[in-house]
């Protein structure tokens, strides 16, 4: 069942794409290349890489970030750059499975916050769906875990308010 966590501010590196399903691993490759230049530089992730959904576009399309967490001062080359998580109350739900059941997940916890009268931090735009904060946390590491249905992803939706 999802619960409702306060989250901090988190500082981050990332990459951006817009793309439809098929191309993800496009954007879903940048995560070890970061996490590699991220250890090049001595920086140690402040926690599990993510995909962040900042716009649900017709088609469907998204815009998303492959990012990492940092704490400290590092600034990264381009094409990544810095960014940050708001702070904030978000549902969060875990999800232990294959990618391929991530729309189902994600669709479950909506109808949940829909039923419960959660208000979600989106806005409708003329691109479409802008979310403040729509994550997938990365708890597995598939080096570590190869079987991909044993997979952990925190499935994070920030509150407006």
């Amino acid at each position: 069942m999802p619960a409702i966590v306060d989250r901090p501010a988190q500082r981050y590196v990332a990459e951006r794409a817009t793309l439809g399903i098929p191309d993800f691993p496009r954007i879903a490759d940048r995560l070890p290349p970061l996490i590699g230049t991220l250890a090049a530089h001595g920086v140690t992730p402040a926690g599990a890489p993510f995909f962040r959904y900042r716009v649900l576009h017709p088609g469907p399309r998204f815009t998303v970030e492959a990012g990492v967490p940092i704490d400290g001062g590092y600034t990264p080359d381009e094409p990544a750059f810095l960014g940050e998580l708001p702070a904030g109350r978000y549902v969060r739900e875990t999800y232990v499975g294959a990618p391929d059941g991530l729309a189902a997940a994600t669709g479950a916890v909506l109808a949940w916050g829909a039923a419960e009268g959660l208000i979600w931090d989106r806005t409708e735009t003329p691109d479409g769906e802008a979310w403040g904060g729509r994550l997938e946390v990365l708890r597995s590491n598939p080096r570590e875990v190869p079987d991909p249905t044993q997979w952990v992803t925190d499935l994070l939706f920030r509150l407006a308010g």
